[in-house]
């Protein structure tokens, strides 16, 4: 497949000053789709920090215009590959144009295998990228609850007390997080150095958000909060550690920030989950009261 744009259209790398602009993109493109998007500049400068924007981003112009965007994130041995049209200029290959650079970079990066995703109601993506030799390999879900009242209180099984984040926890926090999830499909710790620059450092960061359930002088299960994403408050990630699963600690977490983000005005909560979770996390989220408001699929290709 060639790499060349159509006529009269340009392309660059990304820069910072360019999150409000792609995000209208990205918004565009969601509510062509689906009628409604949470994304939000904040998200997008957030994964901008872990992506070297000069060598990995792509912006289409037209115009003078955002017409389509682009970018690769190197996710270990894997090249995850994000892309967006603006429904105004659909039909014309940009898409195409977006995937195979993509896959292009992938291959000259030497990383093996391209994921890349869409919303489930995205028909026309999905034949792209099964044109272009991707399969299906797993569905994620975004779950929300809007509470009309304050959440059930919390019932926590006897000797466990429950806390917020302080910065002597970092490690132990970082370490829960790894247990919890190191059976996730393609999970991959972040190292504890960079995981406090992106995390602990970030601009959002609200240490009240951030939970800890003990029993003892031992760390049970954790959860990292977020102020806000998209008009919703966020749970970034939940884990209670092994050794302390099926005693009722997930769900008790759970509605735990359930009421501190009800208590802070904002009754509106999300997630993302897989939805092949092997803890059988969106059982979980389900009887929290979370409801599924979209499903994305996830592709996969071998590059050699």
């Amino acid at each position: 497949m060639s790499l060349s744009l159509p006529d009269g259209f340009s392309v660059r790398a990304a820069t910072r000053e360019d999150a409000a602009a792609i995000n209208e993109l990205v918004i565009a493109a969601d509510e062509a789709v689906q009628g409604w998007s949470d994304e939000t500049p904040a998200d997008l400068l957030d994964w901008w920090r872990l992506i070297d924007l000069e060598q990995d981003s792509w912006v289409v112009e037209h115009d003078g215009r955002v017409a389509a965007y682009g970018v690769l994130f190197a996710h270990a041995e894997n090249a995850d590959l994000d892309g967006f049209v603006h429904p105004t200029k659909t039909g014309l290959g940009l898409g195409a144009w977006l995937l195979a650079n993509g896959e292009a970079r992938a291959k000259a990066r030497e990383l093996p295998v391209a994921r890349t995703w869409c919303l489930a109601p995205d028909d026309a993506a999905r034949r792209l990228f099964e044109q272009r030799g991707f399969r299906e390999v797993r569905r994620y879900y975004r779950m929300l609850i809007e509470l009309d009242g304050p959440p059930p209180a919390p019932a926590w099984p006897e000797g466990f007390r429950v806390g917020t984040f302080e910065q002597d926890d970092a490690r132990a926090f970082h370490a829960a997080l790894n247990e919890a999830f190191v059976d996730e499909w393609t999970f991959i710790s972040m190292p504890f150095d960079e995981w406090v620059e992106h995390r602990v450092q970030a601009p959002d960061f609200d240490p009240t958000l951030w939970f800890i359930v003990r029993e003892g002088d031992e760390i049970a299960a954790v959860l990292r909060g977020e102020p806000e994403r998209g008009g919703a408050g966020w749970v970034g990630a939940i884990g209670v550690r092994k050794q302390w699963r099926q005693r009722g600690l997930g769900l008790a977490l759970l509605l735990h920030a359930f009421g501190e983000f009800y208590r802070r005005g904002q009754p509106r909560i999300g997630l993302g989950v897989d939805a092949q979770n092997p803890t059988g996390a969106t059982r979980l989220y389900e009887r929290a009261g979370m409801r599924v408001a979209y499903e994305a699929i996830a592709f996969e290709k071998a590059l050699t």
